[in-house]
C-alpha cells in the first residue's frame, strides 16, 4: 500500500510518530470501555421498544416460504441484517474483526469495519482491518472514514487505497461531531464537509454512505444528506453504545470534556425518530436503521419504519470475545427470530413488513 504512507510534519495529515502510537492506544482503550464499563445511552432512548407489530393468526403461509434474502449496495445476504462499525487498528482489534468476520461469513450477512484512519496514517496496521482474507465469503464489508478526516488532510486517492487494500464494497463515510467535541484529542473542523464529502463521493468507485456513531440522523441532517451524491445513510440512533460516554472514561475524569460526555449521553435522535427521518429524505436509496439494535424484533421494527436493514454492534462485540461459534448462535437466533416474525405477520420478505401495521408496545 505504497500511497497510504502519511504525509511529512508540516503538511495536513499529522506525522505518524505524532499520530500512530496514539491512534493504537485509543483503540484498544475503546474496547476496554465499551466491555467494562456502561456506556449505552439508555435503553428507552431507542425508540423502537415503543413499537410491536401487528401478529396474524392466519397469516396465510408457510414458515418455509418466508424468504429473508436482501439485497444491498449490489450485493446479496442471506438477511437484512449488518455486523456493526466496531474496531480496527491493533492486533486485539484485528482479532475481534477477524472472529466476527469470520462469523458473518458463516450466517451469509454484511460486515462494517471500524474507521480505517489507524491504517491510513501507518499502513502496517492495514491487517487489524484485511478480514476478507480470514473470511473471503464475507458478502458485503463496508470500509469506514470520519468525514471530518477530509479537513485534516485525508483524500479521495488515500480512502479509494484503503477500501481496496481490504476489498470493501462501500464506504461508511462516519459523522462524529459529539465524540470529537467530547475527545481528548478530538478533531472538530467540521466547516465546509458537504461539498469535501461530494467531491469525494463522486470519485470513489463504491456505494458510499453517510452514518452517525451513536447520536443519530436528524430531519435537518438527513435533508442535507438527500442533497448529496450518495448512496444512502445508517441511522445509529441514541439508545445503543453512547460514544461520548465512552470518551468520558479517557483521559482526566475530571476534565470538562469527561463532564460534557457524561452529560450529553444521550443527546440526539432517537433511532425509530431518526429512520423515519431519512427514509422521507432519502427516497428509494438505502437506510440502515442502527442505534440499540438487540434483537430480531427491534430489526422487525426497524425495516417496518423504513429501514433496508439493520445493524447492531454491541451484542456482537460481546459474543465474539466468547468465540466465532457463539457470534454465529447469537447471529442465527436473530435471523430465526426475524423469520418467525415474519411468518406471524403474513410477511413473505423482510420488505414486506412495511406492509404490517406497527402499533404501540
Amino acid at each position: 500500500m505504497p500511497g497510504l504512507q502519511a504525509r511529512a510534519p508540516g503538511s495536513k495529515v499529522r506525522a505518524v510518530s505524532e499520530e500512530a502510537p496514539l491512534l493504537e492506544r485509543r483503540k484498544d482503550h475503546h474496547l476496554d470501555v465499551v466491555l467494562n464499563e456502561e456506556v449505552g445511552s439508555g435503553g428507552a432512548a431507542v425508540g423502537l421498544g415503543r413499537f410491536t407489530l401487528e401478529m396474524d393468526a392466519l397469516p396465510e403461509l408457510d414458515l418455509e416460504d418466508v424468504d429473508l434474502t436482501t439485497e444491498l449496495c449490489g450485493k446479496t445476504l442471506r438477511a437484512p441484517i449488518l455486523v456493526g462499525a466496531m474496531t480496527g487498528g491493533t492486533d486485539r482489534a484485528g482479532e475481534v474483526n477477524r472472529t466476527l468476520a469470520k462469523a458473518a461469513a458463516r450466517v451469509g450477512v454484511g460486515m462494517a469495519l471500524g474507521s480505517q484512519r489507524a491504517m491510513i496514517v501507518k499502513p502496517e496496521l492495514a491487517p487489524s482491518f484485511a478480514v476478507k482474507e480470514a473470511a473471503p465469503e464475507l458478502p458485503l464489508l463496508f470500509g469506514n472514514v470520519g468525514a471530518v478526516q477530509l479537513n485534516y488532510g485525508v483524500d479521495a486517492a488515500q480512502i479509494q487505497e484503503a477500501l481496496e487494500a481490504v476489498g470493501a464494497d462501500a464506504l461508511n463515510f462516519h459523522l462524529n461531531p459529539l465524540q470529537e467535541a467530547v475527545q481528548p484529542e478530538g478533531d472538530t473542523r467540521f466547516s465546509g464537509l458537504l461539498d469535501k464529502i461530494a467531491e469525494v463521493a463522486q470519485t470513489l468507485d463504491v456505494p458510499v454512505l453517510l452514518k452517525e456513531v451513536g447520536s443519530g440522523i436528524s430531519q435537518r441532517t438527513a435533508a442535507k444528506i438527500a442533497d448529496l451524491p450518495v448512496d444512502g445513510v445508517e441511522t445509529a440512533g441514541t439508545g445503543g453504545t453512547s460514544w461520548a460516554k465512552v470518551e468520558s472514561f479517557r483521559g482526566d475524569p475530571d476534565s470538562k470534556q469527561a463532564a460534557v460526555g457524561r452529560r450529553l449521553a444521550g443527546f440526539g435522535v432517537r433511532t425509530a425518530d431518526s429512520i423515519l427521518h431519512c427514509r422521507r429524505a432519502m427516497g428509494d436509496r438505502v437506510v440502515i436503521g442502527s442505534g440499540g439494535v438487540r434483537t430480531g424484533m427491534d430489526i422487525a421494527v426497524a425495516i417496518a419504519l423504513g429501514a433496508n436493514a439493520a445493524a447492531l454492534a454491541a451484542p456482537l462485540l460481546e459474543a465474539a470475545m466468547r468465540g466465532e461459534d457463539e457470534t454465529v448462535q447469537v447471529l442465527e437466533a436473530l435471523i430465526y427470530e426475524l423469520k418467525v416474525i415474519c411468518f406471524c405477520t403474513g410477511a413473505r420478505t423482510a420488505l414486506d413488513l412495511r406492509g404490517v401495521r406497527l402499533l404501540e408496545a
